[in-house]
């Protein structure tokens, strides 16, 4: 078993993210559609998570704890996915590419379990990324 594996990120919409969006980023319904990866059964076996187990992931810009299901869309081997929003904003690398958006899909993040580990709220992750978070210290 792996303690760590490098995977492609795409960040994606899905109609639970979008429900939730309407009802509150602040709200459990929006916590619970966007604080997720979804990753390929195949993935989570070799680097020992359990569906629901929460993973630490890192990008070139950053690193956000999420919770790991098992793909919900195809997810194919060496792919996952987070939802577009406050938790897979802390890893989209800044580089537009002249587009003027953010690179959304296709880099590379490191995926480890640490199932002992909380996940922060939307508040919490956009007040520490303007050192506005003071409940950690």
């Amino acid at each position: 078993m792996k303690a760590k594996k490098t995977l492609n990120m795409i960040t994606q919409r899905a109609v639970e993210e979008g429900i939730a969006m309407e009802i509150g980023k602040t709200s459990r319904q929006y916590f619970d559609a966007c604080s997720i990866i979804e990753m390929n059964e195949q993935d989570m076996k070799e680097l020992g998570i359990m569906k629901n187990t929460n993973v630490r992931v890192k990008s070139e810009s950053g690193e956000v704890v999420v919770k790991a299901v098992v793909g919900r869309q195809t997810c194919y081997p060496g792919l996952c996915h987070i939802r577009q929003g406050v938790w897979a904003n802390q890893v989209v690398p800044p580089r537009t590419q002249s587009t003027g958006a953010p690179q959304y899909s296709g880099f590379p993040v490191t995926v480890e379990p640490v199932p002992n580990e909380r996940l922060k709220t939307a508040l919490e992750l956009v007040q520490g990324a303007v050192g506005m978070w003071k409940g950690d210290q």
